[in-house]
């Protein structure tokens, strides 16, 4: 019965991403098991997906805010990791202040850089690096990489997720150890 909750709650997670039927089909048996090995309740992963779109949305309002920036917005367990570029101070301040003004949100974590946005061949060599993070740590046995988010931005490889002190590092020492990585922040909540 688990299973086949998590596998709706799988394709439902797809479609509100507007994910094709293709992907949905290949994919949401991977997912399935993902989402059924998550710790965190079927609800509080709607409310997290829901959360990065509500933030998005609220950025999107602003015109400057939205224009100024390559905004990344990544909720997990009602916390809000915002990643990525953004002309002024004020405007990271600002979409901070936004975030954490959006329902369920019970804590924002502002990593805006201050700059121009990145490039394609920037967010490809980062999307490299949450790959081999990912995998990497998904084949530990140390630790349930299922259970990890995975963000990288500019070589910094953010980690979210709720897990035990020991499960933290050895993520950490996984992620220590892969290439491309410069440096690593956690963004973790720790279980009993």
């Amino acid at each position: 019965m688990r299973l086949r909750k998590a596998c709706g709650i799988a394709v439902t997670l797809l479609l509100l991403n507007g994910c094709a039927a293709p992907l949905i089909l290949g994919g949401a048996a991977a997912t399935g098991i993902a989402v059924a090995k998550d710790r965190r309740t079927a609800g509080t992963m709607l409310d997290d997906e829901r959360i990065e779109l509500n933030v998005l949305n609220e950025v999107a309002r602003e015109e400057e805010l939205s224009r100024g920036s390559h905004l990344n917005v990544t909720s997990y367990n009602g916390i809000v990791l915002l990643s990525g570029e953004v002309e002024t101070e004020a405007m990271g301040r600002r979409i901070a202040e936004l975030a954490g003004k959006v329902a369920k949100v019970r804590e924002v974590k502002n990593a805006l850089r201050i700059g121009p946005p990145s490039s394609a061949g920037e967010r490809s060599r980062d999307t490299v690096i949450t790959t081999r993070v990912k995998s990497r740590l998904v084949s530990d046995k140390a630790v349930d990489g299922t259970s990890i988010k995975v963000i990288s931005e500019h070589g910094t490889v953010y980690l979210m997720g709720l897990v035990s002190r020991d499960e933290a590092a050895s993520a950490v020492e996984v992620t220590r150890n892969t290439n491309g990585v410069q440096r690593i922040v956690k963004v973790f909540e720790y279980t009993p």
